[in-house]
C-alpha cells in the first residue's frame, strides 16, 4: 500500500511539475496562431480601412488605418455611375443555377460510379479522371468555336451548361464519399422495395449532407468570383457579372480606389454569408473526409 501510495504521489507530483510547461506551450501556440491570423487579416483590414477613406489618404505613408472622417458615400457613389444592381442580378442567376446544376448532376453521376455495378464502370471512371489532366487553355478555342456556331456568345449559356454537365473533380470527390457508405444499406433498402433512384434519394443524399455542403460552398465561391469565362463569352455591359463589373469600374475610375474597395467588400458579402450558414457542413465534411479517406 505504501509503495502504491508513493507511486501515485510521484505521478501526481510529476504531473503538477509539468503543468506549467503545458500551460506555456498552449500560450505560445495560441499566440502564434493569433499572430498568423492577424497577418492573414491585414489585407482585409486594409480593404475595410481604404473603403472609408478619402482618395488622398490611400497612398499616405505611414498607412492611415483609421481615417479622420469616415466616407460612407464611397459605398453609395459607385452605384450612380455603374449598373452594379444589374451585375449582381446576373451573378446571382448564374451562380444559383450552376450550384443547383452541379449538385444535381454530380450526385447522380457519382452515385452511378459508386453504387451501381455496370460493365465498363471502372474504365469510364478512369476516362473521366483523365479529363482532369487536360488544361482548360487547350480546349478554350474549340469550345469557343462551338458556342459561336451555336450563336450563344454574349449569353449566359456558355457559363451555365458546362457546369450543369459537372466536372471530373466534383464527381471524384463525391464518388469517394459515397463509397464510404456501407452497401448493406442498399441491400436493406432494396428488400423494402426501393429502386436505384429511391436508394439515391432516400439513403445516399441524406447521409451525404457534409460532402454536398463542401461541394456547394466551393462551387458557389468559384462561380461568384469567376472572371475568366465571363471575360471570354460576355461582350455587352448589361450582361456582365460582378467580377467583370469591378474590373470595368477600376479601368474607368482608376483613381477611385476607395469606391473600388467598397464595391469589392460588398461583392464578398454573399460568399461570407454562404460560408457562415453552411460552415457546419463544410467543417464536418472535411473532418469526415480526413477520417474515412
Amino acid at each position: 500500500m505504501t509503495a502504491v501510495a508513493r507511486t501515485d504521489g510521484q505521478v501526481l507530483q510529476s504531473r503538477r511539475g509539468f503543468r506549467p510547461l503545458y500551460v506555456l506551450g498552449r500560450v505560445l501556440t495560441y499566440a502564434l496562431l493569433s499572430l498568423g491570423a492577424f497577418l492573414f487579416m491585414m489585407p482585409f483590414l486594409w480593404m475595410v480601412s481604404t473603403s472609408l477613406k478619402e482618395a488622398n489618404l490611400v497612398s499616405a505613408v505611414p498607412i492611415v488605418w483609421i481615417p479622420p472622417k469616415l466616407m460612407w458615400e464611397n459605398y453609395v457613389t459607385p452605384w450612380q455611375f455603374m449598373p452594379f444592381g444589374v451585375w449582381y442580378r446576373n451573378t446571382i442567376v448564374v451562380t444559383a443555377s450552376n450550384v443547383v446544376g452541379i449538385l444535381t448532376a454530380t450526385s447522380l453521376v457519382a452515385f452511378g460510379f459508386a453504387r451501381i455495378p455496370f460493365k465498363g464502370r471502372d474504365v469510364q471512371f478512369l476516362i473521366l479522371l483523365a479529363t482532369l489532366m487536360l488544361p482548360a487553355q487547350v480546349t478554350l478555342i474549340p469550345t469557343y468555336l462551338i458556342w459561336s456556331r451555336l450563336k450563344a456568345i454574349n449569353t449566359f449559356w456558355p457559363l451555365m451548361i458546362p457546369q450543369w454537365l459537372t466536372t471530373g473533380y466534383d464527381v471524384f470527390l463525391l464518388r469517394q464519399f459515397f463509397a464510404t457508405i456501407p452497401k448493406e444499406m442498399d441491400d436493406a433498402a432494396r428488400i423494402d422495395g426501393c429502386g436505384w433512384f429511391g436508394i439515391y434519394w432516400r439513403i445516399i443524399l441524406p447521409m451525404s449532407k457534409p460532402a454536398l455542403g463542401v461541394l456547394a460552398i466551393t462551387n458557389f465561391a468559384w462561380n461568384w468570383n469567376n472572371f475568366f469565362e465571363p471575360l471570354i463569352y460576355l461582350n455587352s455591359t448589361e450582361r456582365f457579372t460582378v467580377a467583370l463589373g469591378l474590373t470595368l469600374f477600376q479601368g474607368r475610375f482608376h483613381r477611385e480606389i476607395p469606391g473600388l474597395m467598397a464595391m469589392t467588400l460588398i461583392s464578398m458579402i454573399p460568399v461570407l454569408i454562404t460560408f457562415y450558414i453552411a460552415q457546419r457542413y463544410f467543417i464536418q465534411g472535411i473532418v469526415i473526409s480526413g477520417i474515412k479517406g
